[in-house]
């Protein structure tokens, strides 16, 4: 099924289908290989309305649906600036997150989410886009390396309680 995705950018309005979007695409994608307690516990705290209305209003941070005959198949997160999770490089575009929801896997949806970064950065000259995966994630970190994504550094990321690593990948423009 090959599908036209449509990418559109995420207002204020669409907060609580942002927020239920993104619980459901983390615990599909991390609660068989986590604790559940854990799980919640982040959640509690990341995935909040609070949150993402904040996240929403902030002009260094966009969000942006992709939707397959109008339902949404999936999402990215795209920071800049101090919106940063770390590096805070004015030079850089961080891709936060990026899901793409069980019942549209295999639609090259996380490819064209990608290619939006890729292009969103290049317009906005800048010189390298980096992101954050956990070190488990081996579908995930194979599919960054097919886009030029290369390893430079990894972090402590806490999930609840449970301390694990993230690899830090970047693709240079």
């Amino acid at each position: 099924m090959n599908n036209a995705v449509t990418i559109v950018r995420v207002s204020l309005n669409d907060a609580n289908t942002l927020l239920e979007l993104s619980r459901k695409t983390f615990f599909d994608a991390f609660l068989s290989t986590n604790n559940p307690a854990d799980m919640e516990a982040y959640a509690s705290t990341a995935f909040t309305l609070p949150k993402f209305q904040f996240e929403l209003i902030n002009p260094n941070s966009a969000f942006y649906f992709a939707l397959v005959d109008n339902e949404i198949a999936g999402y990215i997160k795209l920071n800049y600036v101090d919106a940063q999770t770390e590096l805070q490089d004015p030079d850089a575009l961080e891709i936060e997150r990026i899901y793409v929801l069980n019942d549209f896997q295999g639609q090259q949806i996380g490819k064209q989410l990608i290619n939006l970064a890729i292009q969103t950065a290049v317009d906005k000259n800048l010189k390298y886009i980096w992101l954050g995966v956990w070190e488990h994630n081996t579908k995930a970190i194979k599919f960054y390396r097919s886009k030029g994504f290369e390893q430079f550094g990894s972090h402590p990321f806490m999930l609840g309680s449970d301390k694990q690593t993230d690899i830090l990948m970047k693709k240079e423009l």
